[in-house]
């Protein structure tokens, strides 16, 4: 039953990764790009825990790619917020200096 749910979430973090990176293209925004990666690999886990024999999620190598596919997440919100600011702050520039 482990497999069938893992093989579940590989294929459910695939597609998600997928339809991420067709935002990507779309938009042309790096966020939608550090989403996907994360979810692709979120979909690698899954396979290396598959290969490890199902219940071993805290071996170093499985957890660190989680942990990097967290740290994606973090620093696409960082980027985002980071990039928002910088164009507020732009904003704010230009209406002190028309007015």
């Amino acid at each position: 039953m482990n497999q069938a749910i893992s093989g579940a979430i590989l294929l459910g973090s695939w597609a998600i990764g997928l339809y991420f990176f067709r935002f990507r293209r779309r938009s042309g925004d790096r966020f939608f790009a550090f989403f996907g990666w994360a979810f692709w690999l979120l979909a690698v886990e899954r396979i290396l825990l598959l290969a490890a024999g199902g219940n071993d999620e805290l071996k170093p190598y499985i957890y660190s790619v989680r942990l990097i596919a967290f740290l994606l997440i973090l620093c696409a919100i960082y980027d985002k917020n980071r990039k928002t600011a910088a164009l507020s702050k732009k904003d704010l520039e230009e209406k002190r200096g028309k007015n």
